[in-house]
């Protein structure tokens, strides 16, 4: 099960709106096929496994890291009836898939084809791994992970307005590289206006994420960075419930929210927000007037402030990440 995840790992970026999914075959103690699922509209995992097989797959077990998939969707068939066809005598998958139009009924479809399936391996790692995709089909809305760069005071610019650059080269380049773990990205009209930035994943091998923009496209230059291409939404300004639930209708199922600190803010008060990146470097700002990380309205008392669980650090020389999940 930890090979398929490793190997489901590898379609990072390229499956959304589908999870990440690794898949092997064993028999008689040997690894006989693997697979996984490279790119939405491509072969599933356990379709990937089976292509790949040694030898015939009668009596194997095939192991996954979520339950296959029992219905015909636009682009793939059901992976159950190509298992049923194969041979393969026992399922073992981490976690049953939480899209209901599957939840439940793959393992069903298998077992009613006689074929033994056990589920809950390694439950946790695979949960976490597709984190995103549990939100969107439990929680009804996208995944929202937001992101700061700031120094040690919480500023994310001087009284002035100069931002760059507060963090050093190393802590910039992971941050750049975590928008592959996102399906979109989402910065404020003011930010677009005031940085130009790109919100790229800036290197090769890797799928830009959908760019979304708050705010009016009738302010956004046409030599801005953010309409190179037509990936981009621009969404008029309403409440982030209204926004969340028009992503959701979309098939939007992440969204790494960079900024501004007003756009961070609304998120905060709204208490919509999963998973908190936050970079810091050892310097001092000062100024009541310098932009904070986080605006919006605040909490009227420390009581109220968002927890963060499950928090790990990483250092970047003397730049340093605290990542956590918010504890609403």
């Amino acid at each position: 099960m930890n090979r398929a995840i490793s190997l489901a790992k590898k379609g990072l970026s390229w499956t959304n709106p589908n999870p990440l999914v690794g898949a092997i075959i064993v028999k008689n103690g040997q690894v006989i096929g693997e697979g996984f699922h490279h790119k939405v509209g491509l072969a599933h995992a356990e379709i990937e496994a089976l292509n790949s097989l040694k030898m015939s797959a009668v009596g194997a077990t095939m192991y996954v890291n979520l339950e296959p998939c029992v219905h015909t969707d636009k682009r793939t068939p059901p992976c159950t009836e190509s298992i049923i066809r194969s041979g393969i005598k026992k399922v073992i998958c981490a976690v049953l898939d939480p899209n209901p139009k599957v939840n439940g009924l793959g393992v069903k479809r298998l077992k009613e084809a006689e074929i033994e399936v056990s589920v809950g391996v390694m439950e946790k790692e695979a949960r976490l791994l597709n984190e995103t995709y549990f939100t969107f089909h439990t929680k009804k809305r996208p995944f929202i992970a937001i992101k700061f760069a700031s120094s040690l005071d919480g500023k994310i610019a001087t009284k002035e307005g100069d931002s760059k650059w507060i963090t050093n080269d190393s802590a910039r380049e992971f941050a750049r590289r975590l928008r592959l773990n996102y399906q979109a990205v989402l910065v404020g009209i003011n930010t677009v206006l005031k940085d130009n930035p790109h919100l790229g994943v800036g290197s090769k091998g890797g799928k830009d994420p959908l760019r979304i923009i708050l705010g009016s496209n009738k302010k956004i230059p046409f030599t801005a960075q953010v309409l190179r291409d037509k990936n981009i939404l621009v969404e008029k300004h309403m409440s982030i419930e209204k926004l969340l639930e028009e992503l959701y209708k979309k098939g939007i199922i992440s969204v790494l929210v960079e900024g501004g600190s007003e756009v961070l803010g609304s998120f905060i008060d709204a208490k919509l927000v999963d998973k908190i990146y936050a970079f810091f470097a050892p310097k001092i700002l000062g100024g009541k007037d310098a932009k904070t990380s986080v605006g919006g309205k605040g909490v009227f008392n420390v009581q109220e402030a968002i927890n963060l669980s499950n928090v790990s650090f990483k250092k970047f020389d003397d730049n340093f990440l605290i990542t956590g999940y918010s504890i609403i």
